[in-house]
C-alpha cells in the first residue's frame, strides 16, 4: 500500500536518505526544508515545500494530505543556542500540533542518544536518566516532552533515538577522518580510542523507521534505541578506514586531558569545528541496548559500526572532489577544520 510521507530536514542527509529508501518502496514522498533540495536524482519525485517547521503556515502547507510525518528538521550543536531551542522545541510543537489537526495518523521523532548525557554504565536503555549536555542534547530532551503531551492528547508518536549515523551524502564531523584518511595521514584520538563507541548505518535507520510505521499502534506509540548491533573499540573501527586508505596509517593515540584541554581553548576561540559533546565524549563508552526494537518491532540492524564508516568512506572518496568545495555546519557539508588542518601536517 502506499503511503504519503512528510519528512521535515527532507533536504539533510536523513532526508534524502530516507527519500530514496521511500520511493525504492513504492511511497510517496514530500520535503519541508528551509535548505534547497538539491538531489538531481530524485527530481520531480519529491513533492517540495520550502519552509521553516517554525513556521506554522509553512507547517500547514506541507501537511495537507500526508499519512505519515517523519520529524527529522533540527539544529546541529554549531548553531547558535537560541536557534537550537527554538527549532528543536517549537518547531516540534508546530509539526505535532499540524499534525494533530490535519488528522495525521503517525508522527515519528528523530530524537538522539545525546538525551542521555555522558552516563557511567551502559548499555543504556530507553528507561533510564535523561540528561542531555549541551544546548542539543538538552532540546532533544524537551521536544520528547512535547512528543509526549501530544501523545496525551491522542497522537501516535514514536520516538526513536539514534546512535549517530553515517552513509551515503554523510559528512559533517566525519568528513576530517575521511580527508585525513584519503590524504595519507594517521588519526589522533584523545587516550588512544580503546572505549567501545556505537554507530548506526543511516540505511538501518531508515529500515526502523519502516518498521514503526508498519506496525500496531499500541506498538508504535513507544520509544526506542536505534544502534549497531555489531561494533568494536574506536580504535578498532576508525582503524579500519585507514586500512581501506591503503597508506599504511595508524590511529595515534594523545594524552586525553591535555587534547581534550586543547581543543577546548580552540572552541572558545573558535579554531575547531569540534564542540563539547563531540571532543568530550570521544574518550568514554557510548552504546544503547538495541534489544527493545529487536523484541518489539523485530528490527535487526544490518550493518556494524565498520561496514557503516566503510560504506560512507567509499561515498567520500566517489565525492571527494565536489565535497572539498563546500563548507557548512550541516551533516551534508564538511566543516572548516581550521587550527586541525595545520595539525594534521604532523601525522
Amino acid at each position: 500500500m502506499t503511503v504519503r510521507y512528510l519528512i521535515t530536514g527532507g533536504a539533510g542527509f536523513l532526508g534524502i536518505n530516507l527519500a530514496r529508501f521511500l520511493l525504492g518502496r513504492g511511497h510517496e514522498v514530500s520535503s519541508l526544508d528551509l535548505a534547497d533540495f538539491d538531489y538531481p536524482d530524485v527530481a520531480g519525485r519529491v513533492r517540495v515545500i520550502r519552509g521553516d517547521v517554525r513556521d506554522r503556515d509553512a507547517v500547514d502547507r506541507a501537511m495537507a494530505g500526508v499519512d505519515v510525518v517523519v520529524h527529522a528538521a533540527a539544529a546541529l550543536p554549531l548553531y547558535p543556542r537560541e536557534v537550537i531551542f527554538s527549532t528543536g522545541v517549537e518547531g516540534t510543537r508546530q509539526v505535532l500540533d499540524a499534525a494533530l489537526r490535519h488528522g495525521v495518523g503517525r508522527v515519528v521523532h528523530i530524537s538522539s542518544t545525546a538525551v542521555y548525557g555522558i552516563p557511567e554504565r551502559h548499555p543504556l536503555y530507553e528507561d533510564d536518566p535523561l540528561r542531555g549536555v549541551g544546548p542539543y542534547g538538552e532540546a532533544k530532551v524537551l521536544a520528547e516532552e512535547v512528543c509526549r503531551e501530544y501523545r496525551r492528547r491522542g497522537a501516535c508518536v514514536t520516538i526513536l533515538r539514534p546512535k549517530s549515523f553515517v552513509g551515503p551524502e554523510r559528512l559533517g564531523i566525519f568528513s576530517l577522518l575521511y580527508d585525513w584518511a584519503a590524504s595519507g595521514k594517521g588519526f589522533p584520538l584523545p587516550g588512544g580510542g580503546e572505549n567501545r563507541y556505537q554507530l548506526l548505518d543511516v540505511e538501518d535507520l531508515c529500515e526502523a523507521i519502516e518498521r514503526v510505521v508498519e506496525a500496531d499502534v499500541t506498538k508504535a506509540n513507544d520509544t526506542f534505541n536505534i544502534g549497531a548491533r555489531e561494533f568494536a573499540t574506536l580504535r578498532e573501527d576508525f582503524q579500519a578506514v585507514l586500512d581501506r586508505a591503503g597508506y599504511g596509517k595508524r590511529i595515534v593515540a594523545l594524552p586525553a586531558a591535555p587534547m581534550l584541554a586543547a581543543l577546548r581553548v580552540l572552541e572558545a576561540l573558535r579554531l575547531s569545528p569540534l564542540y563539547h559533546w563531540t571532543y568530550g565524549t570521544v574518550t568514554a563508552d557510548s552504546y544503547v541496548s538495541v534489544e527493545k526494537a529487536a523484541r518489539v518491532l523485530g528490527f535487526d540492524p544490518r550493518f556494524s559500526n565498520r561496514e557503516a564508516l566503510l560504506r560512507n568512506f567509499q561515498w567520500y572518496l566517489d565525492h571527494r572532489p565536489q565535497a572539498s568545495q563546500r563548507f557548512g555546519v550541516s551533516h551534508r557539508t564538511p566543516w572548516k577544520q581550521g587550527a586541525l588542518r595545520i595539525a594534521k601536517a604532523f601525522f
